[in-house]
């Protein structure tokens, strides 16, 4: 049997954060922690987008294998690009 290994796995909505601390077996993956979490069942309509996911802020994939005490991040679609941001502001100053 394998050992299991603590990772946090967190969705940061418009409103509010959720954090959940899960034991997963070592060599776990990124997907494998966030469904042992159960965030996506909890966030209604929440979709998770495989190319947004993120360990302690850097870009992972959902096949990644997570070590212990790893920060899982589930992050939101961006609702304005960038650019289009820098250039509302530069337009108002």
């Amino acid at each position: 049997m394998a050992e299991q290994i603590t990772v946090e796995v967190a969705y940061a909505g418009p409103v509010s954060q959720l954090v959940r601390r899960v034991a997963v077996p070592e060599g776990s993956t990124v997907m494998q922690a966030i469904e042992a979490s159960g965030i996506a069942q909890a966030v209604p309509g929440l979709v998770i987008d495989p190319a947004r996911l993120g360990i302690f802020s850097r870009k992972a994939t959902p096949d990644q294998r997570v070590g212990e005490g790893d920060r899982v991040e589930i992050y939101r679609p961006l609702t304005l690009d960038p650019k289009e941001a820098r250039r509302r502001r530069a337009h108002e100053g």
